[in-house]
């Protein structure tokens, strides 16, 4: 029923079978493989379903142009995709770097570390003293620490970033109880995870001269805990930062390498001696909608955008700098689904509902819970 409601929409020929037979298929596998698993997607309804009444919101002369859209630029990250890139963050980011510290402390090559005993033992603690913080339920802790039992230690992973004395202590207490390390051992090395950042302004910005964001709030956690529990407090004075996302926009890595450079330089009790920002997938740079090839989509917001969804979200609009949302927050003007939500960072044809004249494909809640 719905790829007739479909072929109603779209207006494909009765008399042509050839059409609507190649439609149908990529629209099954498309559904099955990947986009009938959005977290979002009311009961009973599923992608095609979905996708008949997203495109009769348009007039006729414009769905071609929706469609087309759907089936050459969407870019959706499944549940297996976003496993795979938590899966392979230990072995591919975590790993060689670790295995370069030790290299260095030993004076070998990168790849003799592993070759005898002391090598091996000396990475297992350099591992051990690194610390792996969440920075939202993004972060899928729970998909880390399963992909990497017998590896990392529950004792070193942290889900959320509201971590208050006594875990402090716990993970201090933890550390130097392991065999070989000593009474007064810390973590040399932290990781800040996420899933996924598109303009870089929920991790760090400044508005007005004043800093905000994510890192900022860990580096004020840092501070305060270590001056309360001195000597006790579990991260090392010189530690490293990383800060990682499982996905990236080639956007916000340079945004995030330009303010953190500023950070650096601007704030007084800046609490780590380095950082270095990675990703497990970079999205490249000709991802975002821009003319004149995506023309025909970027008209289509411009001539169905409702300005509500401006009024929504405002006050973070304004301090981007924008004053309308058709290219969605940041003037990002990504084409990207996440399964278990779509970033306000997208173009807002996909994922804008509204009272006016909006109906969204992928239904996007924010992070407050209310829907948009």
């Amino acid at each position: 029923m719905a790829l007739s409601l479909l072929a109603e929409v779209m207006g494909w020929p009765e008399d042509d079978q050839a059409v609507a037979t190649h439609e149908y298929a990529w629209l099954r596998m498309m559904s099955a493989v990947k986009y009938d698993g959005y977290s979002y997607f009311r009961a009973g309804v599923r992608f095609l379903e979905s996708l008949a009444f997203w495109l009769k919101q348009f007039a006729p002369e414009d769905r071609s142009a929706a469609y087309d859209f759907i089936k050459r630029r969407l870019v959706y990250i499944s549940l297996p995709e976003m496993q795979c890139l938590v899966e392979t963050f230990l072995p591919e980011v975590v790993t060689p770097h670790v295995r370069r510290m030790v290299a260095l402390q030993l004076g070998i090559k990168p790849y003799e570390v592993w070759a005898d005993k002391s090598g091996a033992d000396a990475f297992k603690r350099c591992l051990r003293k690194t610390l792996f913080v969440g920075m939202s339920d993004g972060s899928r802790i729970d998909m880390l620490r399963r992909a990497n039992a017998g590896r990392i230690s529950t004792e070193q992973v942290v889900p959320m970033m509201n971590v208050d004395k006594e875990k402090w202590l716990d993970l201090s207490k933890n550390l130097r109880q392991v065999q070989g390390m000593t009474p007064c051992e810390k973590f040399d090395c932290v990781y800040l995870i996420d899933d996924f950042t598109a303009s870089g302004t929920t991790f760090i910005r400044n508005i007005d001269g004043a800093w905000k964001g994510k890192l900022k709030k860990f580096n004020d956690l840092i501070r305060s805990a270590r001056d309360e529990l001195d000597d006790e407090f579990p991260i090392a004075e010189n530690y490293e930062l990383h800060i990682h996302h499982y996905i990236s926009s080639a956007q916000a890595r340079l945004a995030l390498v330009e303010r953190l450079e500023l950070a650096k330089a601007e704030w007084s009790e800046w609490t780590c001696s380095d950082y270095k920002v990675t990703e497990s997938l970079l999205l490249p740079d000709s991802l975002p909608l821009a003319r004149p090839i995506d023309g025909a989509m970027l008209d289509l917001g411009d001539k169905y955008y409702d300005h509500e969804i401006f009024t929504r979200a405002e006050k973070h609009c304004r301090e981007a700098g924008q004053s309308d949302m058709k290219l969605g927050y940041a003037n990002c003007a990504l084409p990207i689904v996440l399964e278990h939500n779509t970033p306000n960072n997208s173009v807002p044809l996909l994922w804008a509902e509204t009272t006016g004249k909006m109906r969204s494909l992928f239904y996007r809640r924010d992070r407050h819970g209310s829907l948009q």
